[in-house]
């Protein structure tokens, strides 16, 4: 079986761009402070997240203006979720607050001397610099932006919708939450069909704050090894795998073991190969670090229309020996095992962690980040022109010790999870060949 991957250069692109313009809400809205959840603003969520969609031509919208429609629809929508018009203000020991002042989302209108076939199959690496103006001095947590906004007319009538939000406001899904607002607004809707529902106040930590479950995802090392690849000069591959693939990997599965999720079986097979790849120390401790949405986990759930940050990221925790030398099998115990920790008093013990110890950031040292952004709403946002070719996120990947799960078509019309890795060149190597001996091992 032949190992599927997306070449990485990305297309040239000559765009022209006008000022950001500020996107105010189209009506008035509260003048008042949010407080953030604890979960919210955690060090390492104080960061700016991009996504990225891509639109077909649509004859039923001639005439229409793809920049003009998303203008409009956005100010619409930000009546609703009016806090991302607003800034955030720090207070007492660095709680971060909203400051709903209403002045606005800067908006970019762009126009792109390319078609949307000029893209090819649609994947990252995309050229952000030219698709995502990056406003001078807008990094910064307090003060700046929550949300920026560029759309990019192409040739053929294709549009682009590039965005950039800063992740103390939402997690994946509430910023999908958002978009797809402005979708609605953009065909007609007057209310969302999911109202933002900001309750931050239940997810904040208890008036006696009690660590209660070990938080190894926060684990602080004295020798921080920002990258476990050692390396800087890093190649990027994207790998493809659709229901053949799959199949695959799960004849790795000793069959007597439950029913593992194609998220889980992906995590254990990459995370083994890239252990492999990178040569360890056996004896060295590693970590595969992982998102799960904890929504769902607290008595009652949080609310459908939560936009905020909802998410746990527990560590399996492992010697890179064990990993190396053991079936799939061990790696997805391991994995559900630390799943199943996840339930409200969890989440609880790490807001209470995150008051008692300064907000700690995740632990980089021997860390493998994997993410599954397929299934948060990017590839539903539909502004009249239909749902996009692409929808993800717009980083490419190129975190070096993480990878992205992003749902990706092939010109065939087949769905495929495609998967971002970065490594140094000769450990790249060596991943794709412990990779492809997976794929083509019948057991």
């Amino acid at each position: 079986m032949s190992l599927m991957t997306q070449e990485t250069t990305p297309l040239v692109l000559n765009v022209t761009r006008g000022e950001p313009e500020l996107v105010c809400p189209a009506k008035d809205t509260p003048r008042e402070q949010k407080l953030v959840s604890d979960i919210d603003d955690q060090e390492g969520l104080r960061f700016q997240m991009p996504a990225i969609m891509f639109y077909r031509a649509d004859p039923s919208m001639q005439g229409k203006d793809p920049v003009k429609v998303v203008k409009d629809a956005l100010a619409k929508a930000l009546v609703f979720f009016y806090p991302y018009a607003g800034r955030l203000v720090e207070g007492s020991k660095r709680k971060l607050i909203v400051d709903c002042t209403g002045e606005g989302v800067p908006f970019i209108e762009a126009e792109a001397d390319a078609t949307l076939e000029d893209f090819g199959e649609i994947h990252p690496p995309f050229p952000l610099e030219e698709l995502l103006y990056e406003i001078p001095n807008t990094d910064a947590m307090v003060g700046t932006p929550l949300l920026i906004v560029q759309v990019t007319r192409l040739k053929c009538g294709g549009f682009i919708v590039a965005l950039r939000c800063n992740h103390v406001i939402s997690d994946g899904t509430g910023v999908m939450q958002l978009m797809n607002a402005v979708g609605e607004m953009g065909r007609g809707f007057a209310v969302p069909s999911i109202l933002p529902v900001w309750d931050r106040e239940r997810l904040l930590a208890r008036d006696t704050p009690k660590v209660t479950f070990p938080h190894p995802e926060y684990d602080q090392h004295e020798e921080v090894d920002h990258h476990s690849n050692g390396e800087a000069d890093l190649v990027q591959k994207s790998f493809l795998f659709g229901p053949t693939e799959l199949a695959a990997l799960r004849h790795h599965v000793p069959s007597h073991t439950k029913q593992f999720s194609t998220f889980d079986i992906l995590s254990a097979s990459l995370w083994r190969c890239r252990t492999i790849a990178l040569g360890f120390d056996p004896e060295q401790e590693i970590r595969l670090l992982f998102a799960v949405n904890a929504r769902g986990k607290f008595n009652p759930p949080l609310e459908k229309g939560y936009y905020g940050n909802a998410c746990a990221f527990p560590a399996v925790c492992a010697k890179a020996g064990d990993i190396c030398k053991s079936d799939v099998g061990y790696i997805l115990e391991k994995i559900r095992s630390v799943k199943s920790d996840v339930n409200e008093e969890y989440m609880r013990s790490n807001m209470d962690l995150m008051v008692t110890k300064d907000r700690p950031h995740f632990t980089v040292h021997q860390t493998y980040v994997v993410s599954d952004l397929r299934h948060l709403g990017f590839a539903d946002a539909d502004f009249g022109w239909g749902k996009p070719v692409f929808g993800g996120p717009a980083s490419n990947g190129s975190i070096p010790d993480a990878s992205f799960f992003i749902s990706f078509k092939n010109k065939k019309g087949e769905t495929m999870v495609m998967v971002p890795v970065s490594l140094a060149p000769p450990k790249m190597d060596v991943f794709i060949n412990e990779l492809r001996g997976m794929l083509q091992a019948q057991l």
